[in-house]
This record gives structure tokens, C-alpha cells and sequence, in this order.
């Protein structure tokens, strides 16, 4: 069942190459080049680190077969139908919980520690995304704009990891994260829930400073 969400995972990653690349105005070539690089960059820098030799996707044919077929196939598609504005990111979404979830079966089945199985399965969910965005010449990429995206990711590796330790089944454990992952992802996206920044905690502040007046109306309506 593992391999299987995998394959969902990657091809989820694959259609996002392309839509990203569909948005860009890339041609075909570069459309197959960003369904590749979003869908095996994770996995490649996974197994760099742990020195596992051959990298996975160099001989696992189906893989390689499903990144194809659905990168001409959301290609075809692209050029008779639009697709909603918002696909990007629920493909998005699908393979980054999948894709995180294998990252840290992968860790743990090399025998990582637990904050390495952490930080390897996140790395393993948004790499290929970084990539696909700086090729397309977007910056910052998405990672550095969503707050709830690397966080989403951290949830569901360290969900993982737990029931892991706690003895559930690969299967349960495995479904259980990719869904809180996807749960979170696109929670935040539909909510538009997103963490504190620096510069609107600043402004937040400098306006509490400018009216004084309010507070205390405030405390003496609290009184």
C-alpha cells in the first residue's frame, strides 16, 4: 500500500510541475523537466543523505512511467480544458502528504534518529516544490510564502514517527499522517489561517503605542 501512495504522491507532485510550468508559458519540454524535478527531487536529496545506493527512482521503471504519462496527460488536458485556480495547490497538497509520510518511512527504515526521521521526511516533502518554484523563476518559492506548508509537513512526519513508536501498522500510520498533512494544507489555504509575521506583529505594536486612548477604555470597560 506504500508503494501505492507513493505513486499517487508523485504524480500529484508531476501534475504541479506542470501547472507550474502551464503557468510560466514553458513549453512542453519544460513542462516534462518541472513534472520530473517536483517529483523526484525530494526522494534524490532523501536518499543522498542517508547514502542509500541506487538512488530509488533509477530503478523502479513504474515510477518513472507514472511521472511521464501524467505530465503528458495534464498536458493534453491543459489544452483543451482550464483547469480551477486554486489546482495547483490541492495537487500540491496531495503530494506534499504523501510524499512526507514516505520520507519518513524511508528514515526510519535506514534506522535514522528520531529528530533526523523529522527533518529528513520534511525535506523529502518540500524540496521538489523549492525546485519547481525556482526554476520557474518564482521567488520566494511557495515554502517561504505559505507558513502552513513546512508546518504541515512537521505535523504529519512527527504524527508518523509517533505512532510508529506507539506500534500502529505501516498502513494505518501512513494514512493517518498523509491526511493530516492534506488536512492542514488545505485548511489553512481555504481559511486563510497563517502565522504571525515579524512586520504585523511590529505594525500591531506601533498601533497599540498610537492609542493609548483605546486601552484604557478597554480596562476601564473591563472594570
Amino acid at each position: 500500500m506504500l508503494h501505492v501512495l507513493y505513486l499517487i504522491g508523485v504524480a500529484a507532485f508531476a501534475a504541479s510541475g506542470v501547472l507550474a510550468a502551464y503557468r510560466a508559458n514553458m513549453d512542453p519540454f519544460g513542462g516534462l523537466v518541472l513534472a520530473f524535478a517536483a517529483s523526484i527531487s525530494g526522494g534524490t536529496l532523501r536518499d543522498l543523505i542517508l547514502d542509500r545506493r541506487p538512488l530509488y527512482w533509477t530503478h523502479d521503471w513504474v515510477l518513472l512511467t507514472v511521472i511521464i504519462c501524467v505530465g503528458v496527460g495534464t498536458m493534453v488536458y491543459l489544452r483543451f480544458w482550464s483547469l480551477p485556480r486554486k489546482s495547483l495547490l490541492v495537487v500540491d497538497a496531495i503530494g506534499l502528504s504523501v510524499v512526507t509520510v514516505i520520507g519518513a518511512r524511508a528514515a526510519i527504515s535506514a534506522g535514522a534518529t528520531p529528530l533526523a526521521v523529522v527533518i529528513l521526511a520534511v525535506l523529502t516533502g518540500v524540496a521538489g516544490e523549492v525546485i519547481r518554484d525556482v526554476l520557474c523563476g518564482e521567488f520566494p518559492p511557495l515554502l517561504l510564502r505559505e507558513d502552513v506548508y513546512a508546518i504541515a509537513a512537521l505535523a504529519g512526519a512527527c504524527c508518523y514517527l509517533l505512532m510508529d513508536r506507539l506500534g500502529a501498522g505501516a498502513n494505518p500510520a501512513a494514512v493517518v499522517s498523509a491526511g493530516l498533512v492534506f488536512a492542514l494544507r488545505m485548511g489553512a489555504l481555504y481559511l486563510g489561517l497563517h502565522l504571525p509575521r515579524p512586520q504585523q506583529l511590529r505594525d500591531r505594536g506601533r498601533k497599540d503605542q498610537k492609542d493609548p486612548k483605546g486601552q484604557k477604555d478597554a480596562a476601564a470597560g473591563a472594570e
